[in-house]
């Protein structure tokens, strides 16, 4: 087993977008981490309390400064450094940091397909780091926690992906639903595009407006077909349309599943019924941030904003054969950052929880 020193030093390259910024807010709490270098071009020379108001109060932001980002300088000042980049800009940190023994959590999608191919398919470019895409870990931490524990470079899942996959994966193994004709609807809010200043994510465009976008082919399908593939153990396609919706932050996502044997009668929808709840019970009773609601409860963006927990539920429909599973999450926290500390707390053998509760 790896050590660490205590508290293990930690940095944030591309600290100033939305990932980032909530990076910052989770490792400046955070009881076994110190956080010890920011970098933005940006802001170079600003302290964190200058740039993000909103942490003036700890007395760390008041003199930790943005710099400018350097691999070599990061791997002498950090043990574990959070790549909050674009992907393509990603893989010329990772590599160097990687080759100094640097664990590094990557929030990018650089890392995340097996396949230099698909990689280059779905991101329309050649992909920077095939040599590491054989060492890499996705990073969802409810299917991959022993593998992350011993990992050097981390790919944390997008969003959408960590939206869709908690839900579907335990059933797939359990061959509950039949891998074909999976259909995801989601809904996401605006800081989801990230930080930047485009015309379709003014006040303006978004305010009062509800639009699908990325279809029929958004970047997410690589990975969760990828994982969907993995668990079904056969190659998973699946329809998914990606909606903007005017709040800051939140994901809801609707999935059209098919059960893998008929329910009609009151009998056999009451089989199935017990057979998916012992299938979730299995999956995630002892997850600590995988929420499975019970009753009439169906999954709120209103419960989970701010926290690094999922929400799920289900529901059989006989009427037309199908299972309808939903969840919500914070595409900002268990959806980018609060993922990322959670894969923090397992490499280095903390409560899993630790800074995120």
């Amino acid at each position: 087993m790896r050590t660490f020193p205590n508290p293990v030093r930690v940095a944030i390259v591309g600290a100033s977008g939305y990932s980032g910024e909530e990076l910052v807010r989770l490792l400046l709490h955070h009881p076994k981490a110190q956080l010890v270098t920011v970098t933005s071009r940006q802001y170079a020379g600003q302290t964190l309390a200058s740039v993000f108001p909103r942490f003036a109060s700890h007395p760390v932001s008041r003199t930790l400064r943005f710099s400018e980002p350097n691999a070599e300088a990061l791997a002498s000042q950090a043990d574990v450094v959070f790549l909050a980049l674009p992907h393509g800009v990603a893989a010329e940190f990772a590599i160097p940091l990687t080759a100094a023994g640097v664990v590094v959590i990557d929030l990018s999608a650089d890392f995340r397909l097996r396949s230099a191919a698909v990689y280059k398919e779905f991101y329309a470019h050649e992909h920077p780091a095939p040599a590491l895409l054989d060492t890499a870990v996705y990073g969802l931490p409810e299917v991959y926690r022993d593998r992350i524990r011993e990992a050097t470079l981390i790919a944390s899942p997008g969003c959408y992906p960590t939206s869709i996959l908690l839900p579907t994966l335990p059933l797939l193994r359990a061959g509950l639903i039949k891998p074909s004709g999976i259909i995801a609807d989601s809904m996401s809010g605006v800081s989801g595009a990230g930080r930047k200043a485009e015309i379709d994510y003014l006040f303006c465009e978004c305010n009062e407006s509800v639009r699908a976008y990325g279809i029929p082919k958004h970047r997410h399908l690589s990975e969760i077909e990828q994982e969907l593939s993995i668990a079904a153990g056969e190659a998973v396609t699946i329809q998914f349309t990606p909606h903007l919706i005017p709040v800051n932050r939140g994901i809801h996502t609707t999935l059209y599943l098919a059960p893998t044997r008929h329910f009609q009668d009151a009998a056999s929808t009451e089989a199935l019924q017990k057979e998916i709840a012992a299938c979730y019970q299995a999956a995630y009773a002892n997850e600590p941030f995988v929420r499975v609601l019970e009753g009439k409860a169906l999954p709120d963006t209103k419960n989970v904003v701010g926290t690094n927990v999922v929400e799920l539920a289900w529901r059989l429909d006989p009427r037309t054969g199908r299972l309808l599973v939903l969840s919500a999450e914070d595409n900002i926290v268990k959806g980018a950052s609060g993922q990322a500390v959670q894969s923090l707390n397992i490499v280095c053998n903390f409560p899993e929880t630790t800074g995120l509760i």
